[in-house]
């Protein structure tokens, strides 16, 4: 099975956004997938290390020590691994990744996305970038990003590298495919 990073918001957000993030926790949990996350145990990221861990899923959190308060690290994380800066927490839910999927979030969830389908365009890695677009929540992004290629800002092929789906089945399936 594989190892799949989640992207997703650490900070107050509605309800029906936690329950899809359990939603996604549960699904990884009972496909025998392990959870990388940023190692925080609130909003959308607690839900989703808890759901998959109520599953019978295995998390890794990986958190750099600044934040260890702020997002509350999720101490109950089959592993959890304290860095020193952003930069290394990261390169370290890169690399421990098979693939990752981005579930709604702010400008930290954004910049994750971007930097990782970025990477996996230019080679770096060919692992699976999958967005969640539960509700049409990225749609604005996705017209701008349509308006970006149309002006030559941004290519036919890096739009088909990310994997946009509607629904937590369609996305743990792209990532149990891998």
């Amino acid at each position: 099975m594989a190892s799949v990073c989640v992207y997703c918001a650490s900070g107050p957000v509605p309800q029906h956004y936690l329950e899809l993030a359990a939603e996604l926790g549960t699904a990884l949990g009972a496909a025998g997938h392990t959870l990388v996350s940023g190692g925080g145990n609130v909003s959308m990221m607690g839900a989703v290390g808890a759901a998959v861990r109520a599953a019978g899923g295995r998390t890794v959190g990986i958190i750099p020590g600044h934040l260890v308060d702020r997002e509350a690290a999720d101490t109950d994380s089959d592993e959890l691994v304290v860095t020193e800066t952003m930069r290394e927490r990261k390169r370290l839910m890169e690399a421990r990744a098979d693939a990752f999927i981005t579930l709604p979030g702010g400008i930290g969830t954004l910049e994750e996305l971007f930097e990782t389908w970025t990477g996996g365009f230019l080679g770096e890695h060919d692992k699976p970038v999958v967005l969640l677009d539960a509700d049409g929540f990225y749609q604005p992004m996705l017209r701008w990003l349509r308006d970006l290629r149309a002006d030559g800002f941004v290519s036919d092929e890096a739009l088909d590298r990310l994997l946009v789906v509607g629904s937590v089945g369609a996305a743990v399936s792209l990532v149990t495919q891998q």
